[in-house]
């Protein structure tokens, strides 16, 4: 095993970075087929993509603090899911690559 490919190993089981505890309940499978992961992750950056276009245009934007931190805490959980699971997708295609 060369020194780059050491680095590049990952555990089975990665738990996702956007939750902050102990004990992690919420993981990603490192050795999940690579299409998997990366649909994973387009279907949350989507999602959020979705929303904040939807909102740009609407006539009738939320208003009010609470409402603004909710919505911005929804977008930064899905958007550290789908940075975590690209982040795993890239780990696992430059491994094909030193292969």
């Amino acid at each position: 095993m060369t020194p780059i490919t050491r680095e590049l190993t990952m555990n089975r089981y990665m738990p996702i970075t956007g939750h902050d505890c102990n004990i992690p309940s919420l993981l990603i499978d490192t050795q999940a087929p690579i299409d998997v992961l990366h649909d994973a992750a387009a279907y949350r950056i989507r999602a959020v993509t979705q929303l904040l276009e939807n909102l740009s245009v609407s006539d009738e934007a939320p208003k009010g603090t609470v409402v603004l931190q909710e919505l911005s805490l929804v977008c930064s959980i899905l958007l550290r899911d789908g940075c975590d699971l690209m982040d795993v997708t890239t780990r696992r295609m430059q491994e094909q690559v030193l292969q």
